[in-house]
C-alpha cells in the first residue's frame, strides 16, 4: 500500500508497505544532480556525495561503516544528472538506526579539510577508470557532444580541473543552497508502517528550515554534431543518438516500445542484425536517459575499426526503417510483453520499488502503479511508434561521437541522413 505524507517544513515521505518481506529499503532522495552545477564548479555534487560518508559531528567514517556492517545491511548513494540518493537496507528491526544514519550524515556531516583533500584524489582516480572504460567513456564523450555547453552535457565526475579546485568553503556554500527541505523526498519500501516511519523520521529531520520552491531548469538546445576521438583501442567504440522525450512526455510509453524493438534485448533489430547475421559487433543496444523537460536517445555499439563504417550505416538504415514501416507483425505486441515482464520482474526486488517510489515523487509529484504503467503500455498504437520514430530520428538533432581508431577520417559525410 503506498501512503504520502508532507512535513511542514516540505520534506516529502513516500512509503510502500510490503508485509511479507523481512527488510526495508530507504532512500533520502534530493533533487539536485550535475545539471544544477556551473561549469567552473562540475562534480561538485558527486563530491559532496563522497564527503557525507567521511564523518560527522558524532560518527567517524569508521563508525558510519561499522554500524551498517554490524547489522548485515547496506549504506551507499549515487549521483545523477538531475537527483542524488543516498539509500540503506537492513532488516525491519533496524529501521530506526539507517534513518539515524542517513539523517547524521546528511544533516551533521563536518566536511573535515584533510578528507575533501583525500577524497580529491579518490575521484581523481574514478574519473580516471571511467577513461579507460572506453564502452562508459564513449557515452560521456557523446552526452557532451549532444548537449554540448548545456549542464546536461557536464560529467557527473566533473574533471580533472575542476575538482581540483574544490575545497571546502565551495562544498559549504553548494550544500547549503541546494540541500534543502524542499528538495528533499525520503522512500522507504518494505516491511514498515507508515505512521511509524513519519514520526521517526519527523524527529531527525523536522529540524530543516522550510524553504519554497526551486528555479526552473534552462532548456538545452541540441543540434547534429560530429565528434572523433582518437586513441588507441583494441575495438572502437561508437555512440549515435538523437533527442528524446522527457519523463513525463505524452508518447513516453511508444518510447519504451521503439526502444525495446530498436535495440532493447537479444530479439532487437538492431542486435540481430549486426551481431547474429553479420557477426560484426559483440555488443550493441539502445536506451533512453529522460530529464525533467529533454531526453536522449543513444545506441551504442563496440567494432573494429575497419568495420565502423559498416556498423553506422546498417544503424542508420535501421532507423530508416522504422520510420517507413515501423513494426513487422507481432513486433508491437511482443515489445509490450517484454516491458511488461520487465517491469513485474523489476517489483520482485524492494530496492527497486524503493527507487521507483521516489521517482514517481520527483518527476511526476504523486506515484504511478505498476498497473497505470502496464494500461499506458498496452494503449500504445503502432501509428504513434511510428511518429516517435519520425521526431526522433531527425537529422537536425542526429548526432555522433566515435572512440578508437578510426581509418577514414572523413568518413561521416553524408553518413547520418535519415
Amino acid at each position: 500500500m503506498y501512503q504520502k505524507t508532507t512535513l511542514d517544513n516540505g520534506v516529502r515521505i513516500v512509503t510502500e508497505e510490503i508485509p511479507y518481506v523481512n527488510s526495508v529499503s530507504i532512500g533520502v532522495w534530493v533533487v539536485l544532480g550535475s545539471r544544477d552545477e556551473k561549469r567552473n564548479e562540475n562534480g561538485i555534487s558527486h563530491f559532496i556525495e563522497h564527503m557525507l560518508f567521511k564523518g560527522t559531528k558524532k560518527r567517524t567514517a569508521m563508525q558510519i561503516a561499522k554500524e551498517i556492517d554490524s547489522v548485515g545491511g547496506i549504506l551507499n548513494a549515487c549521483t545523477s544528472k538531475e537527483y542524488t540518493s543516498f539509500y540503506a537496507k537492513v532488516l525491519t528491526k533496524d529501521l530506526p538506526l539507517a534513518i539515524d544514519l542517513l539523517s547524521d550524515i546528511l544533516l551533521n556531516s563536518t566536511f573535515n579539510p584533510k578528507e575533501i583533500d583525500k577524497e580529491k584524489q579518490v575521484i581523481l582516480q574514478e574519473i580516471c577508470m571511467v577513461e579507460d572504460t572506453p564502452e562508459e567513456h564513449i557515452q560521456e564523450l557523446f552526452n557532451r557532444v549532444f548537449f554540448r555547453e548545456h549542464p546536461l552535457g557536464y560529467p557527473v565526475l566533473g574533471e580533472p580541473e575542476t575538482v581540483g579546485t574544490i575545497d571546502r568553503a565551495k562544498i559549504i556554500e553548494f550544500f547549503k543552497e541546494y540541500y534543502t527541505s524542499n528538495r528533499i523526498i525520503i522512500s522507504v519500501c518494505g516491511n514498515l508502517k507508515h505512521d511509524e516511519v513519519v514520526r521517526k523520521i519527523e524527529d531527525d529531520f523536522g529540524s530543516l528550515p522550510k524553504e519554497d520552491g526551486y528555479a526552473a531548469k534552462d532548456l538545452p538546445n541540441p543540434i547534429s554534431q560530429v565528434l572523433i576521438r582518437e586513441k588507441e583501442l583494441e575495438q572502437t567504440h561508437v555512440c549515435l543518438g538523437s533527442k528524446g522525450p522527457s519523463q513525463t512526455h505524452p508518447l513516453r510509453y511508444a518510447s519504451y516500445i521503439l526502444n525495446a524493438v530498436l535495440g532493447g534485448g537479444m530479439s532487437s533489430r538492431l542486435f540481430q542484425e549486426i551481431r547474429e547475421k553479420r557477426g560484426l559487433v559483440y555488443s550493441v543496444y539502445s536506451y533512453m536517459s529522460a530529464y525533467f523537460d529533454t531526453g536522449l536517445f543513444t545506441i551504442y555499439a563496440g567494432t573494429d575499426g575497419d568495420t565502423l563504417k559498416k556498423v553506422i550505416e546498417l544503424v542508420i538504415k535501421e532507423l530508416r526503417r522504422l520510420k517507413i514501416n515501423a513494426l513487422k507483425k507481432g513486433q508491437l505486441q511482443m515489445a509490450k510483453e517484454q516491458l511488461k515482464g520487465n517491469l513485474i520482474l523489476a517489483c520482485e526486488n524492494i530496492d527497486n520499488r524503493m527507487g521507483r517510489l521516489a521517482k514517481s515523487e520527483i518527476y511526476f509529484g504523486k506515484f504511478i502503479t505498476v498497473d497505470e504503467i502496464i494500461d499506458g503500455i498496452e494503449k500504445v498504437a503502432k501509428e504513434e511508434v511510428i511518429q516517435l520514430a519520425e521526431e526522433i530520428f531527425n537529422k537536425d538533432y542526429l548526432s555522433l561521437a566515435v572512440l578508437g581508431h578510426v581509418k577514414e577520417k572523413n568518413f561521416t559525410k553524408g553518413l547520418l541522413e535519415v
